[in-house]
């Protein structure tokens, strides 16, 4: 970890405060990681590709950041979401529909975009929901004793925590899936406890902003998702 810290030494002249409000200081790169993050989630409301880019540029300001925090979990997680955000842009342009489903949500979508269609909004459904929790539970304790043999994180499984959450809302994203909002729902409260841990005051107060905007976004997504529907089956798939 010495040799890591060695190697971002030339971040720390970005941590420096540039203000402080209310007592609490914000540096250069918290600031610039959370305003590009602001913008990402914007994009990801609106369902426009545009959003992928910015995941990309503030996942590596945010590693950086994570990283001289020593939060290395969440550090890790910021390189998977480089390659996530490639990959969930390219899903989103070029990304087609698998044609299956197993709730009535799935398969109305199913028959409206069959196989080798573009992607659309639809939800997981319930098998999928119980396997996306079997995932967490799973990784959950894996990467926390990842981390808390191979880093000097003083809080190694609750970092594993939004690490492994947030890599299920990735791939839910990507995939279209509305249940990635209520996912970000929870990976968003969990984040907050461990910023405020770690005193990252701005990035606090970002992740609470999230929190409300994953509801705004879960709202949104069903209704999209309800407009893809046919008429007679958006009652009985949504209720």
């Amino acid at each position: 970890m010495e040799a890591l810290a060695a190697h971002l030494a030339w971040v720390d002249p970005w941590l420096l405060p540039v203000w402080t409000a209310w007592g609490v200081p914000f540096s250069w790169l918290e600031l610039a990681a959370c305003t590009l993050s602001l913008a990402m989630v914007g994009f990801n409301l609106r369902v426009h590709p545009a959003g992928w880019p910015l995941a990309m540029v503030s996942s590596v300001l945010y590693g950086l950041l994570f990283a001289r925090s020593r939060l290395y979990g969440e550090a890790a997680l910021q390189l998977v979401f480089v390659a996530m955000s490639a990959w969930g842009w390219w899903q989103w342009l070029r990304g087609t529909s698998d044609g299956s489903g197993h709730d009535a949500l799935r398969d109305a979508v199913a028959e409206s975009a069959p196989d080798g269609q573009p992607l659309r909004v639809r939800s997981l459904g319930p098998r999928g929901v119980w396997l996306a929790c079997l995932s967490l539970a799973v990784l959950w304790p894996l990467v926390g004793t990842l981390l808390a043999h191979a880093t000097d994180s003083d809080v190694p499984y609750w970092d594993a925590l939004p690490t492994t959450g947030s890599l299920i809302g990735q791939w839910l994203l990507g995939r279209k899936y509305v249940d990635n909002w209520p996912c970000w729902l929870a990976v968003n409260l969990v984040s907050m406890a461990l910023f405020a841990h770690k005193a990252l005051w701005l990035t606090v107060w970002l992740y609470a902003l999230f929190a409300l905007l994953s509801v705004v976004g879960w709202r949104a997504w069903l209704a999209e998702a309800r407009a893809h529907l046919p008429r007679p089956r958006r009652r009985e798939a949504l209720t």
